[in-house]
């Protein structure tokens, strides 16, 4: 296992986007069967075990956007928050890893919080994210969700987690999808763009793959499944759809996109479950943060917890473990 967890920062070339192109998608079909037949075959033909597994356990640490949206959020509690990505896990586990360093993939929080966070992480290499553009239901004048990303980067954002209308998708307006989109990639400036499909309220798994085209040609730095607050957040089938879109887009471009799922995700075998997915689907480099994020701060107390009985051979009460 490394020492020391990789350092942040996009390693590839940014998306730049291409102008609409509705014959990479008009006509594609997604086998929904077969689709859910992968997906649940991934993490029975592939699994992993002790100082592996915790390795895997480990890398996922390093994906995870820590996230507070909480109505109630006070800047102590985003202080809190911050605190535990510097140090996610507790010393001795750290020891008994042989790792000297790790933090999550970022911090994410509403844009009245981003100051906050940002004088928490001083130093420390972790980008902050914020939600932005009217989260999560989206529906606001375009204008005053550009005005909300602008806010968010002057505070210091180093990524956006926008919102789309999901009312373009469902009428199969491409072209404003696209078009709001690319006002959003502008207005985040050199702010990485993660596009959030909000896969639960599209219908259709051809749909998620026509989306998911749409705001990657339109410049998305990243897509991402849902926010989290819809009735159905991420799942592995339509993980699995997202992540065939980005291959064909690469393929098609050159332009390697990072994915994010989020949602729904609680335990350490969640953890594992999309990181097969990734690598099965894209290979060893969507095992970075610089490409993969999990959007999954409740599942970091489980993850902790399987980490300290590989150390000790004792699973810990939940409440030993510091809340994400």
């Amino acid at each position: 296992m490394q020492a020391d967890a990789m350092a942040h920062g996009q390693n590839s070339p940014r998306n730049t986007g291409v102008p609409l192109q509705a014959d990479w998608f008009d006509h594609v079909a997604v086998n929904t069967p077969a689709a859910e037949r992968r997906a649940a075959t991934l993490t029975t033909r592939r699994t992993v075990k002790k100082e592996w597994q915790a390795a895997w356990l480990v890398n996922a640490i390093r994906c995870i956007d820590l996230t507070t949206l909480a109505g109630d959020d006070t800047e102590d509690r985003v202080r809190r928050l911050c605190a535990k990505a510097a140090r996610p896990l507790a010393d001795h586990i750290m020891s008994g890893l042989g790792i000297s360093r790790l933090t999550t993939g970022a911090v994410c929080v509403y844009p009245t919080m981003v100051s906050a966070a940002v004088k928490a992480l001083r130093g420390t290499g972790i980008p902050v994210a914020s939600v932005a553009t009217g989260f999560p239901a989206g529906l606001m004048p375009l204008d005053l969700r550009l005005a909300e990303i602008r806010y968010a980067v002057d505070q210091g954002a180093e990524e956006i987690d926008i919102v789309i209308t999901r009312a373009h998708v469902l009428d199969g307006n491409w072209q404003a999808l696209y078009d709001e989109v690319a006002a959003m990639r502008a207005a985040c400036g050199a702010a990485h763009l993660k596009a959030i499909l909000a896969t639960g309220d599209l219908k259709t798994l051809r749909n998620v793959y026509k989306t998911s085209m749409v705001a990657m040609q339109a410049g998305a730095d990243f897509i991402k499944t849902s926010t989290g607050k819809e009735g159905v957040n991420a799942t592995l089938p339509v993980s699995l759809v997202m992540a065939r879109a980005l291959r064909d887009y690469g393929a098609r471009t050159g332009f390697r996109i990072g994915f994010k799922p989020a949602g729904g995700m609680k335990s350490a075998k969640d953890a594992i479950a999309w990181q097969i997915l990734m690598k099965e689907e894209l290979g060893n480099d969507w095992l970075r943060p610089d490409l993969f994020r999990l959007g999954a701060s409740s599942m970091l107390a489980d993850i902790e917890r399987q980490l300290e009985h590989h150390i000790t051979g004792r699973y810990a009460a939940s409440s030993r473990h510091a809340l994400a």
